[in-house]
């Protein structure tokens, strides 16, 4: 028996161990789960509805103790997937498994199976074998590395093992310009050529070095992650909230972070990485979700999605460029100017500030309250302002009634007086005494009982503002608009911004750009709702929002902690999206961003990346091309079709292939909606095959036989893509082309099928 062997049986057998040993806790765990569970019944009944501190205590525990069980149970298939040895100086050599979750030993206290996201961890991820050291909260351990051993399961069983040094394999890749060697082990290969699913699924066993330097950041400071399709940058997002969350732990949980997705079909295809890394309660949304949620808006939105099919679909040149031109003006900085300029007239213009005052007597002067409004707590929003001042004043109320109530006693005590030098005493000067000690006490009640009335209602009825209507009077009011815009929009786009919000609003519906910019007032106005405001961001296609976006999103945000990743070879709304990641940094995060590169990518196959980046060397800008890890496969199959028959009995040859090789996930892209329902009719016809078509409101899908537009695809992953009619007619020199067709031909793992009517697009001529 070689080495390799007896390693690998020492390996089984350790397995096998473990998995007993699991198997023991799990059922100590269960036992315990019960009795807190039959405890918890017990105290409910006992306190009958009433707070009751113990049964609280117990409740928490019992959440401890059923996450426990939930995380031993799924380790209980596979426990871990790797192993370091590692000999700390001046310490013996030590042998660490490393799984999705910390398994403990409920008796000796012994920590069986590492965390992966635990210090020490990082040396699987980071370190090589030889000297090596990591960071831990008692400072740098320094020591050597002496194994990284990865294990390739196959139905829960051990089914190989993987040694770095022993089993890396080195690639040429004849097309790679560079013609370095590329480093890959053959573990990731293996992993690489699974088939896709419906969900994106975690990587914690095959997280890369570079991947795992950004995961295991800082979360004290923006880090934005420019990564080409394919380089697993959603993954690696949403991997360093768990990273976060498990570091953090004493400070922050889930409910404290924010998941920023495009659309409803991408949030769900995520949903299950985080559950999968025992992370819950994290808030995962659409901008547009949340954003009629803080507004409290009903009603449809015209979707960045909608708005693209319109200007893709819309054969009328100067409807095209009226709607392009508005949603540039409202993505831009400048814009945040111009609100910024109608805040300024809303402080002034729309707040009536006058005196507070009790009959005649001035409890807070209109000076003493503009100084407050004004200057002293100009940095509070709007609303928040008069909340303070309110409360400000509300100290000061009672000695400022007091000063009235002496000065009403001085009043009257120079009334009696003069009442007693004019009248002998007798019985009329007597009753006339008392009808002024009447009058006099009778005031000062009300004095006081109305003075509190008074200030109430002045505070309740100092304007409070309705945001939407607030947002519409900039548009309606013409000579506030163009105050605030200093004539710098020409006519003829106000006009249309105008009628095209005031149309909106009597449909029911909204711009997507509108609930920003409306978002934004209500931001300076009430400030930022408290369950808002969290303590990381994540941003998923971060290239596709605006400068004014993502600036709106820092007031969400304590301290500046972002996760920011893109493609800026994607950015398919490139009228209204980031240009640039140093503008991003400059303009919203005053350079204080940190930048990080993913070029390498994991997805496809050499042939499939070499395909796409012919048409990423075309667009506009200075992106570097996607590196491939050395996986081979196919070549693109590019073929021109006559008819809809062709092109059917094509997809279906195609499909056939893809059974054959035991994949399963295809989709026909098509450029548009429009085009997606004409080649659905055309499946329903003629294809042997049945057929999904994606609509733009789908918030869960298989993605097995599906016909998708080509804006929805981002993110997504599929066995097989089939790009219907990639003619010149469909994707033109134009660099939203570009942009769109460089993302449709990244989707595939495994084969592409590119198919055109006529001519070829020019942009995949040589």
């Amino acid at each position: 028996m070689n080495n390799y062997d007896e390693e690998l049986l020492y390996e089984k057998n350790n397995l096998k161990k473990t998995k007993e040993w699991i198997k023991s806790e799990i059922s100590l765990i269960s036992e315990n789960e019960s009795v807190i569970k039959d405890k918890i019944a017990l105290l409910k009944k006992s306190s009958r509805g009433s707070y009751n501190e113990e049964l609280e205590t117990t409740e928490k525990l019992y959440e401890i103790i059923s996450k426990n069980l939930k995380n031993y149970t799924e380790a209980s298939k596979e426990p871990y997937f790797a192993r370091i040895d590692f000999r700390e100086y001046r310490k013996e050599k030590e042998s660490y498994y490393i799984g999705k979750f910390s398994l403990g030993d409920s008796s000796t206290g012994d920590e069986i199976v590492i965390d992966w996201r635990a210090p020490i961890a990082d040396l699987y991820y980071s370190g090589t074998e030889g000297e090596a050291y990591y960071s831990a909260p008692i400072g740098v351990v320094n020591g050597e590395l002496s194994l990284k051993r990865k294990f390739l399961y196959e139905d829960s069983k051990l089914k190989d093992i993987f040694d770095e040094g022993i089993n890396d394999i080195i690639l040429q890749s004849a097309s790679m310009d560079s013609g370095e060697n590329a480093l890959i082990d053959e573990f990731l290969k293996i992993n690489l050529e699974k088939n896709t699913g419906s969900k994106l699924k975690d990587i914690v066993a095959t997280i890369q070095k570079e991947q795992n330097s950004i995961i295991r950041a800082e979360k004290s400071f923006p880090i934005i992650v420019q990564g080409s399709a394919g380089s697993g940058k959603t993954t690696v997002a949403l991997h360093r909230l768990a990273y976060l969350l498990y570091r953090y732990r004493k400070k922050i949980s889930g409910e404290d972070i924010l998941v920023l997705a495009p659309n409803e079909l991408f949030l769900d295809y995520i949903s299950e990485v985080l559950p999968n890394l025992g992370v819950d309660k994290v808030k995962q949304m659409t901008f547009e979700e949340m954003a009629k949620k803080m507004l409290k808006i009903k009603g449809k939105v015209i979707s960045k999605d909608k708005k693209l099919s319109l200007i893709l679909e819309d054969e009328n040149t100067q409807s095209i460029k009226y709607i392009v031109n508005s949603s540039k003006v409202k993505s831009t900085m400048v814009f945040k100017t111009m609100l910024d300029r109608y805040l300024k007239l809303i402080e002034t213009r729309y707040s009536d500030i006058k005196d507070i005052k009790v009959e005649d007597y001035i409890l807070f002067d209109t000076k003493e309250i503009k100084r407050l409004y004004l200057k002293d707590m100009v940095n509070l929003p709007i609303n928040k302002r008069k909340e303070e001042i309110k409360r400000y004043l509300s100290l000061k109320l009672n000695d400022k009634l007091n000063e009235v109530l002496d000065k009403l006693d001085f009043y009257y005590e120079y009334t009696v007086a003069r009442l007693k030098k004019t009248m002998e005493d007798s019985e009329d000067r007597r009753k006339k005494l008392i009808e002024i000690y009447d009058e006099r006490d009778e005031k000062k009640n009300y004095i006081r009982s109305q003075g509190k009335k008074e200030f109430e209602k002045y505070f309740k009825e100092w304007s409070s503002f309705d945001i939407k209507e607030l947002y519409m009077n900039l548009f309606n009011d013409i000579d506030i608009f163009y105050e605030v815009t200093s004539h710098k929009i020409p006519e003829p786009l106000y006009e249309y911004m105008k009628n095209e919000l005031i149309e909106n609003n009597d449909k029911g519906i909204i711009d997507l750009d509108d609930l920003a910019a409306m978002l934004y007032l209500k931001f300076n106005i009430e400030g930022v709702p408290e369950k808002y405001k969290f303590s990381h961001i994540v941003i998923d296609e971060a290239q596709d929002y605006s400068l004014f976006q993502m600036n709106l999103l820092r007031y969400m945000s304590n301290g500046d902690s972002f996760t920011i990743v893109g493609d800026l070879g994607q950015g398919i709304y490139d009228y209204k999206g980031i240009k640039s990641w140093e503008e991003l940094n400059e303009k919203v995060f005053s350079g204080e961003a940190f930048y990080v590169p993913l070029t390498q990518s994991y997805r496809s196959t050499i042939e499939i990346i070499n395909f796409a980046n012919s048409v990423l060397k075309k667009q506009d800008n200075s992106l570097k091309p996607a590196k491939p890890v050395l996986r081979h496969g196919k070549k693109p199959i590019v073929e021109s079709f006559k008819d809809s028959k062709t092109f059917c009995d094509k997809v279906d040859d195609a499909v056939e292939e893809v059974y054959k090789l035991g994949k399963k996930s295809i989709a026909i892209i098509c450029k548009t909606h429009k085009e997606c329902k004409k080649v659905y009719d055309i499946m329903k016809k003629y294809s042997n095959f049945s057929w999904k078509l994606v609509k733009e409101n789908d918030d869960a899908i298989n993605l097995d036989n599906i016909i998708i537009p080509s804006y929805m695809t981002k993110g997504l992953e599929f066995d097989c893509s089939i790009i219907y009619d990639c003619s010149d007619k469909n994707y033109s020199q134009k660099e939203i082309d570009k942009k769109l067709l460089y993302v449709v031909l990244t989707r595939a793992l495994h084969l592409e099928y590119v198919f055109y009517n006529e001519e070829i697009s020019p942009l995949l001529r040589e």
